[in-house]
């Protein structure tokens, strides 16, 4: 990792170096540059998951700094305009953490500030993730008035005992009420469901699904408890299903969300016609996307590079950065050997897989540089292909780790 160069408010010749020092010449050639996404992120919640290796941290009862916090967001995203001046904002992601702490008024004003320093697409998706047991009547319909177009509900699942397992914060009842809300208050919402958890049955994964889709959800999003490294669940693990029972689990999950008219066209994500989220997808189509906030990663584009940043992650530490100007704690630029393997960590999790061309244009490298790993995993039966587009066979799919680590070793 190269460390950036601290950029301040007041140092615009900081700024203007660092501009400099990504667009002088280099190994790559990129056509055009991909759409541009934001990413925010919201990092407290009410309590820690067991299972959460995600940058979140416990919030006390009075201890939710909702104004500094935005004010930091602000100033770092100022710091970092110089990086995409000129661009389009294609969608927004509020992650976390759990954003749904943060009152709507808040939210309105996070929103506001951005559109006076971003120039957002006319059809820029704006996702918030909530949590149930946050929920408040018309919490929700005040998100929706404060700009947000697409709810993402942190449900997990619908039964007690498994919320309990998981160590989630709101029961079965508060589940309900929050989906039923979203569902009214919102067009396009998700709902995230969990799979092969502590004691789960395929028969209780059937239920769940039951409950899920009887609120007629334009989008799941579909996750495998894993046990994640440095968390509770690591030191204490969990028995969960097997993995042939897993296998079984999600093949009963694909078929009742089959019936209920959502598609499957990510590994983890189902949606109906016209309500694929915009933002994920810019992701697995290596987009770019500018992270702010505590912890939060960006990957950006330029003519000649592509670059990756993180923030500071200790929420309190990073308020102190971002408000002096230089939130970011490191920064790389992508080999051009590791490109390969990042274009296909993302692309490859497509139902419909990737364009040749998109390959390119978005690596500035030639489809040579993947040649060889694209014949090898024809030869396994992992992918098939044309001239134009390759996509991942139904056994790539369930390999879809095997198949990825197949471009590990290439050498641009």
């Amino acid at each position: 990792m190269i460390p950036i160069v601290p950029v301040s408010s007041a140092a615009s010749p900081a700024v203007v170096q660092d501009i400099t020092h990504y667009m002088r010449p280099g190994t790559l050639q990129l056509a055009a540059l991909p759409p541009l996404s934001l990413y925010v992120h919201l990092p407290w919640c009410l309590k820690k998951c067991p299972y959460c290796d995600f940058n979140s941290h416990e919030m006390a009862a009075t201890d939710l700094p909702e104004q500094r916090y935005v004010d930091a967001l602000i100033a770092d995203l100022e710091a970092a305009l110089p990086l995409i001046w000129g661009r389009g904002i294609h969608s927004i992601f509020i992650g976390g953490g759990t954003p749904s702490l943060f009152a709507p008024a808040t939210i309105d004003r996070l929103l506001g500030d951005i559109r006076a320093r971003l120039r957002l697409e006319p059809d820029c998706e704006i996702t918030l993730e909530a949590n149930p047991g946050t929920f408040e009547k018309d919490r929700f319909r005040a998100y929706r008035q404060a700009g947000v177009t697409r709810l993402s509900v942190g449900v997990q699942s619908f039964n007690d005992t498994h919320l309990a397992a998981l160590g989630r914060v709101h029961d079965r009842a508060q589940a309900l009420a929050a989906v039923e809300e979203a569902a009214q208050a919102f067009d396009t919402f998700n709902l995230d469901i969990m799979y092969a958890l502590p004691g789960q049955t395929l028969e209780q994964v059937g239920q769940d699904m039951a409950t899920a889709l009887q609120f007629a959800p334009p989008h799941i999003s579909i996750y495998h408890l894993t046990i994640e490294p440095n968390t509770y669940f690591a030191k204490y693990p969990p028995a969960i299903p097997e993995d042939d029972t897993a296998y079984a689990m999600l093949d009963h999950i694909t078929e009742l969300t089959d019936v209920a008219g959502l598609e499957r066209y990510e590994v983890s994500a189902y949606a109906r016609s016209g309500h694929r989220c915009k933002h994920n997808l810019n992701y697995w189509q290596f987009g770019d996307y500018l992270g702010i906030g505590a912890g939060a990663h960006s990957k950006l584009s330029f003519a000649h590079r592509v670059v990756r940043q993180v923030r500071f992650r200790e929420p309190r530490l990073y308020m102190e950065h971002a408000l002096a100007g230089n939130a970011v704690a490191q920064v790389e630029e992508v080999s051009r050997a590791d490109l390969p393997f990042e274009f296909m960590l993302n692309a490859l999790r497509l139902r419909n897989g990737f364009g040749l061309r998109d390959f390119s244009e978005r690596t500035g490298l030639p489809v040579t540089a993947i040649e060889a790993a694209l014949a090898q995993a024809e030869h396994k039966g992992l992918i098939e292909r044309d001239f134009a587009r390759v996509r991942p066979t139904q056994r790539g799919f369930d390999f879809l780790s095997d198949l990825q680590a197949l471009f590990l070793s290439n050498a641009a």
